[in-house]
């Protein structure tokens, strides 16, 4: 009857248990500890680029950009994220009505989902691909620490392999939900993932210089890139270095919003991480920049 029919509606935490606890209680402390290390916050934050990783490693990196989010003002969060199972060049949004984590759950926002779809460029993922993938349960944790007490919704977004074209195109439909100062934005996504495991070698390296050093510059040119607020800059740089940023469409899309909306945001990045230095070949690392935008 009833419950089974919530249940059919309710994306379970499907990486809660391996990717981070499942314990509430552990998770709230955890969530505190690493937000309690991180002083500086942009009062005019309206998004953030935020890494997706086991919480180990992308845990403390990630509170310097939740930290931003102010419960006060927001009553909407949308959550961009590549997709890293199923193939497709559009984007996909949700038909779940609710979201769990262990720390309660979030209510996705039916009036702005079905106003998406309407526009017939945002199809409906499969619950099976909404449970699988981690990009966008990665960030609800945080999002429900830093909404504490305070009723929201939010609008998952499943971003594929999109074309340069199709990313000025979702910017577009998605740039008026800038303008509304309640609404913010997390674009989800990890920066260069180098070494065998990602068949990924990219390496511009100086004679006296380690190779997670080298990794770092080429991390720090696409954060610069970024920061332009240019999307064929950040193009271009993706083009010449094909580094591998999970999130280049997510991240690509959320840059055509910013130009669309012609509002004056700035895009700026508060941290940066790795997963391990890599000093030969047979490592492997992966790195993790933190991004906040605000509004001018």
């Amino acid at each position: 009857g009833n419950q089974e029919k919530m249940a059919s509606k309710t994306r379970v935490a499907s990486h809660a248990g391996s990717w981070y606890t499942d314990d509430g209680e552990d998770l709230d402390q955890q969530l505190d500890g690493w937000l309690n290390k991180v002083n500086n916050i942009d009062s005019k934050a309206i998004g953030i680029i935020s890494p997706h990783a086991g919480y180990s490693y992308s845990g403390p990196p990630a509170a310097h950009g939740f930290k931003n989010l102010d419960k006060s003002k927001i009553k909407r969060v949308f959550i961009l994220g590549p997709s890293h199972h199923y193939y497709l060049k559009s984007c996909q949004i949700s038909e779940m009505k609710y979201y769990q984590t262990p720390l309660g759950k979030l209510t996705l926002d039916q009036e702005v989902i079905s106003e998406l779809h309407q526009t017939g460029e945002f199809g409906y993922m499969s619950k099976e691909v909404d449970e699988k993938e981690h990009s966008i349960e990665m960030q609800l944790p945080y999002i429900k620490k830093m909404m504490e007490g305070q009723e929201f919704t939010i609008v998952p977004i499943l971003v594929g392999s999109t074309s340069f074209q199709k990313e000025e195109m979702y910017g577009q439909m998605l740039a008026p939900y800038l303008s509304d100062e309640s609404n913010f934005f997390v674009i989800s996504s990890d920066f260069c993932h180098w070494g065998k495991r990602f068949d990924y070698y990219h390496c511009e390296k100086k004679d006296d210089e380690e190779i997670y050093q080298s990794i770092e510059k080429l991390d720090r040119r696409g954060m610069e890139a970024i920061e332009t607020g240019n999307p064929s800059t950040f193009g271009a740089y993706l083009k010449e270095t094909e580094n591998t940023i999970c999130g280049r469409h997510p991240i690509g899309i959320f840059m055509q919003m910013v130009k669309a909306s012609k509002g004056n945001f700035k895009t700026q990045f508060v941290h940066y991480a790795q997963s391990n230095r890599c000093r030969t070949t047979k490592d492997s690392s992966v790195s993790y920049a933190v991004g906040v935008c605000s509004r001018g």
